[in-house]
This record gives structure tokens, C-alpha cells and sequence, in this order.
């Protein structure tokens, strides 16, 4: 049995993702499968990741789009070869912020999701969990959990990113997370994978992910 690749990603911060794919892997894990949790941070760690770390490290402010392409594929050849039950993964596949906060439109996108598909095609399985709430909501969700600096950080990271020079504050900010959340949407509809849509709302994150337990039991 090949692996089954589990991407949780988040429309905005303060949807609760991290959280949603920690529960989710520990849930797996107690089922006694074998799972691979790849936190958000493991990016810059992760072997096959190493060439993304690199180009970082080399003081790049972005990272090309064929490398994220390759090193997934090594991931996922990794796992493959490791008899990994499932890969959960937080803010990975399919890289859209990232690659819009870079500058990249819609048409380079669309082949890089192309190519991902290819890259993921030794899985057995790829499901997107899309935690979604709406913008303007959960960047006031991030501020009362992380505070005020947190937010000049975010608007300051996004104001400084050439897709995203448009930021200046955070209602301009929930404007590009909206926009931004459409694309996402748009751009999973044309892939194979399952996709997943949660709309957190007013949900507690245990709601939320029994939400998404039960899609996975099915």
C-alpha cells in the first residue's frame, strides 16, 4: 500500500490549521498507522527539502517553483519508500501563498499545480483539507492569540513580498486573503485530489476536526 497524502492548508491565519493537522496525525497515529507529521517549520529541516532551505540560505527572497516541484517529489518518494502509511502535512501541497506572495499569476500557478499533481502521483491517495473562515474573522483571532506585534509583522511580511506590495493594514490584508482564497479554490477544482473544504466559522477545533475524522473514515 502506497501512502496517503493528507495536506491541511489554511485560507488565513487564525483558522486553527496547525492545530487541525496536529489532532489529525495524533488521531492516525492512535489508529496504529504509521503517519509522518510534517510541521510547517520542517520546511527548512527536511532532507528532501534541503534544496528549498538552500535557496533560501543563499539569499533568495523566493524559492523557484521547480523546486518545491522536486522536492515533493522526493518527499513523497520517500515516504513511499519508508512503507508510510499516511504523510500529514501543514501548510504545504499546494504552496499558493508562497507562490502569490512571489509574484506568480495565475497561469504559472495553474502548471505548477499540473506538475504537482504528477509530483503526487506516487500516493495512493492525496486529500486537501481547506480550513477556511472568513478573513477579516480569523486575522482578528490571530491578533488576540499572537497580539498586536504579530500583526504589524504580518502586514509588514506581506507589504514586502512582490505579489503582495498591495498590503498596508489589516482590513487590506483580509482583502488579498479573500481574493487569494478564491484562487485556491479555483486552482484545487482542476486536480484529481480530494478536496476537503471546512468552513470553521463558528466551529470549536474539536468540531472541526470531527469534521474532518469522519470524511477520513469514510
Amino acid at each position: 500500500m502506497s501512502v496517503h497524502v493528507v495536506s491541511v492548508i489554511g485560507s488565513s491565519p487564525g483558522v486553527g490549521k496547525s492545530t487541525l493537522c496536529r489532532a489529525v496525525a495524533e488521531w492516525l497515529a492512535g489508529t496504529g498507522a504509521s503517519v509522518d507529521h510534517f510541521e510547517e517549520a520542517d520546511i527548512l529541516t527536511r532532507a528532501a527539502f534541503r534544496p528549498v532551505a538552500e535557496e533560501f540560505a543563499g539569499g533568495e527572497a523566493a524559492v523557484r517553483p521547480e523546486t518545491l516541484i522536486e522536492c515533493t517529489r522526493a518527499y513523497v518518494d520517500e515516504m513511499v519508500a519508508q512503507g508510510t502509511d499516511y504523510a500529514v502535512t501543514d501548510a504545504l501541497v499546494p504552496f499558493i501563498p508562497s507562490l502569490v506572495a512571489w509574484g506568480h499569476q495565475e497561469r504559472t500557478l495553474s502548471r505548477v499545480m499540473g506538475e504537482l499533481v504528477r509530483a503526487l502521483e506516487p500516493a495512493a491517495q492525496v486529500t486537501v483539507v481547506y480550513v477556511h473562515d472568513d478573513p477579516t474573522r480569523a486575522l482578528r483571532r490571530a491578533v488576540q492569540r499572537e497580539g498586536e506585534t504579530w500583526a504589524d509583522w504580518y502586514v509588514r511580511k506581506l507589504a514586502a513580498s512582490p505579489g503582495t506590495r498591495t498590503v498596508h493594514d489589516l482590513p487590506s490584508a483580509a482583502a488579498h486573503l479573500h481574493a487569494e482564497a478564491d484562487l485556491t479554490l479555483r486552482l484545487l477544482a482542476r486536480t484529481p485530489w480530494q478536496v476537503l473544504t471546512v468552513n470553521v466559522g463558528t466551529r470549536t477545533a474539536q468540531e472541526t476536526f470531527a469534521c474532518v475524522r469522519d470524511h477520513l473514515t469514510k
